[in-house]
């Protein structure tokens, strides 16, 4: 999207996630294997309740910010959420769940975050 500073973006997302104490955050650049994103952030919530919480955060700062159009889609469950920001897809999931779908391994990433981001 025009005039939209993505590193701007990113910079609120982490700061939302930091602040709700988000767990093992990575950020996975996918510019060159995929056609719907740039970039893939996942992090671990503690419970269903903690990753809603942790995306109302995202998407409320995101339109503090003046960044609510980037929001194409917010998809609900109780044990993954995924934000669709165009440039970035934010899931948010829960321990188990992350374990078993292993988008890491399946986007080839290595590495983590906690309150610092790892780009891949």
């Amino acid at each position: 999207m025009s005039n939209v500073d993505i590193n701007d973006v990113k910079n609120i997302v982490l700061e939302s996630l930091d602040n709700l104490k988000t767990q093992n955050i990575v950020m996975i650049d996918v510019s060159k294997k995929s056609n719907f994103t740039d970039c893939l952030l996942i992090g671990t919530g503690t419970s269903s309740t903690h990753i809603k919480s942790i995306s109302n955060e995202i998407t409320e700062n995101l339109k503090k910010n003046g960044y609510g159009k980037l929001i194409r889609g917010v998809e609900l469950d109780s044990e993954w959420v995924l934000i669709d920001l165009f440039d970035i897809v934010i899931n948010l999931m829960l321990d188990d769940t992350r374990e078993f779908y292993s988008l890491e391994k399946l986007w080839s990433a290595e590495g983590s975050y906690d309150s610092k981001v790892t780009s891949v």
